[in-house]
């Protein structure tokens, strides 16, 4: 799986522009899963039989998407101006190399000159957007746009690397982790009928699940995921959220949603009779495509399991890959718990 973790990280995603991703994961899927089918807004339906009939499937969902970037203007010495699509730090992205359209324009994030900046401004920490842009070799604004059309989207630069004693950095892991262990699932002999759902739109509102959950009216739904980690110095010990190698995050409460408090049980549960290991958020923060979910219909039960992340929605999120491998066998485990009757929902 971690192979498909690597490719899938590689391509480009931003919110709205998922085509290279669902392209990549449909030529995978079309091998495993017993029906497949998109909508309008670009969710990939992949449906599996289980060993158990359900009168409505299991909706397993992750998000193809990734935070980037999206130009929005020129200026007179050739640069770009842009916005970010999604949630990104700008603190982090000064000097990052990114790729603009589907020509891939290499270019790099920059800001003004340290001794252009007015005193008062020198000590501040997070750049405002105006005074980013992004150097693409260009010498005009004629030539830049050239080779750049406004409305364009950037991606951060996708090289994904491993790293110490068992860690792994790349773009855009947040969510290619879920989508990496619904490809895996999809391939393994499964309790009920599953229907794997490669969502758009995450990043930028949840806004593919809403038409996904609606379409589906799916039993229960489990939300494949990444998390915020703050496990690094300075952080005390409350705000660190959860930590790489502790395994698989199961959140009771997010940003965004209340979980279920018996699928909550449920997976711990199945976790422990596994030997899987798992930790939960120790601060209620983020939000992943269950909050659209649980709000279709008359309503739907949910639950997220999720990688923890540092440095999320950036160019160079780091992931354990051992917390990554755990996710397929514990959403498995949920699965054939629910099918032999250890639990309702």
């Amino acid at each position: 799986m971690l192979d498909t973790v690597k490719k899938l990280c590689a391509l480009s995603g931003v919110s709205g522009w998922e085509d290279e991703v669902r392209d990549a994961i449909l030529l995978e899927a079309m091998e495993w899963a017993d029906s497949i089918e998109t909508d309008a807004m670009g969710n990939l339906y992949a449906y599996k039989k289980g060993s158990k009939s359900l009168d409505r499937p299991v909706m397993l969902a992750a998000h193809m998407d990734e935070v980037g970037l999206i130009v929005t203007g020129y200026r007179d010495e050739g640069f770009l101006r842009f916005q970010f699509v999604g949630g990104v730090d700008r603190r982090v992205v000064l000097g990052k190399r990114v790729f603009v359209g589907p020509c891939r324009v290499p270019g790099v994030i920059g800001l003004k000159a340290i001794h252009l900046v007015p005193k008062s401004e020198r000590e501040t920490v997070v750049p405002r957007l105006e005074d980013l842009y992004i150097d693409i070799g260009a010498e005009s604004e004629e030539e830049a746009r050239g080779m750049v059309s406004l409305g364009e989207r950037g991606v951060f630069d996708p090289g994904v690397v491993e790293f110490g004693g068992g860690f792994i950095k790349a773009k855009a892991l947040d969510d290619r982790v879920g989508c990496a262990v619904l490809l895996e699932l999809l391939k393994r002999e499964l309790p009920v009928d599953v229907c794997c759902v490669f969502t758009v739109q995450e990043e930028v509102g949840c806004r593919g699940a809403v038409t996904a959950a609606n379409r589906l009216c799916p039993s229960f739904a489990l939300a494949l995921d990444s998390t915020t980690a703050a496990d690094i110095g300075g952080v005390e010990e409350g705000r660190q959220v959860c930590r790489l190698g502790r395994g698989v995050v199961i959140p009771f409460m997010d940003g965004g949603t209340v979980y279920s408090p018996a699928l909550d049980r449920a997976a711990t549960r199945s976790a422990e009779k596994r030997g899987i290991l798992w930790q939960t958020k120790e601060l209620v923060a983020g939000g992943t495509d269950a909050s659209s979910i649980q709000r279709s219909g008359g309503g739907v039960r949910v639950l997220s399991l999720s990688a923890p992340l540092r440095n999320i929605h950036s160019p160079a999120s780091v992931g354990y890959i051992s917390d990554i491998m755990a996710m397929p066998g514990l959403c498995l485990g949920i699965l054939e718990d629910y099918a032999n009757g250890d639990y309702d929902v």
